[in-house]
């Protein structure tokens, strides 16, 4: 029982704490998550064989270990299940073991593997101590983070839904051009899906890339905001020279670089 309590406390440290192996480990698991997500890409594109599968149950075996250890530190766990990366880890695992003895596809639902990079084990908050430009532009690098993923989301799924599967990495280049030319709606109408669902997925693709597309303009062109808790109401975003807060008109005393007499 000891041993199991001195695990718990060693395992939850790794991805809650914050000590310089903690963050190293944690960073360490973007990495993964990086990598696992092209290797999906690639893989998709590939004819299935023995080593595909083999590399597909060992990436499939360090996934499990890893939600198996979050889920066992995490003090709400039914919240941790309802989340939606959650659920996408469980369709990524489930997608791998049972894909050898499906006679169909499925290897589109290693896409949803990509949400996980929305919410990687206290990502912001590591870079919010650790980086000072990242404090400086959060919103920005934010906003990017949620574009990026929608696009590598989105191609994959275009990739995996409406192009003929393992045909190569010409035919995923071709479904992020349809997926860039329609979010930006330009249209230039040489690569469009015909069906109705393709239809429907060119709408959807529409709508949702171009907020996104608005908030990250939005973010990267409107001057940049700094984090100070208003004592009264708590707003957190102000100007970097405000000297009230806007919501409640309390003054405010926010650190600035300049010069003293």
């Amino acid at each position: 029982m000891r041993e199991r309590s001195r695990l718990f406390r060693r395992v939850r440290i790794l991805y809650r704490g914050r000590t310089e192996y903690a963050k190293r480990f944690r960073y360490g698991l973007i990495v993964f998550d990086v990598a696992s997500i092209l290797y999906f890409i690639i893989a998709a594109a590939l004819p299935y064989s023995g080593w595909v599968t083999a590399i597909n149950l060992g990436l499939g075996l360090v996934i499990l270990l890893d939600f198996l250890a979050r889920l066992w530190v995490d003090d709400n766990r039914r919240r941790m299940l309802l989340r939606i990366y959650t659920i996408a880890d469980i369709v990524v695992l489930l997608s791998l073991v049972v894909a050898p003895f499906l006679s169909h596809d499925i290897t589109f639902l290693r896409i949803l593997r990509g949400l996980r990079l929305l919410h990687s084990y206290h990502l912001i908050t590591d870079l919010r101590r650790d980086w000072k430009l990242f404090r400086q532009h959060e919103e920005t690098f934010v906003a990017g983070m949620h574009l990026f993923v929608f696009l590598f989301v989105t191609t994959s799924l275009a990739f995996a839904l409406f192009f003929p599967a393992h045909t190569g990495f010409a035919a995923y280049v071709d479904a992020l051009y349809f997926t860039v030319a329609t979010l930006t709606t330009t249209g230039f109408g040489d690569i469009t899906l015909h069906t109705t669902g393709g239809k429907l997925f060119s709408v959807a693709v529409m709508v949702v890339g171009v907020a996104l597309f608005v908030q990250f303009a939005r973010a990267l062109f409107q001057p940049p905001k700094v984090r100070y808790d208003c004592p009264t109401c708590g707003l957190n975003r102000h100007d970097p020279d405000a000297v009230h807060c806007k919501h409640c008109g309390e003054q405010l005393k926010i650190t600035t670089s300049g010069y003293r007499d």
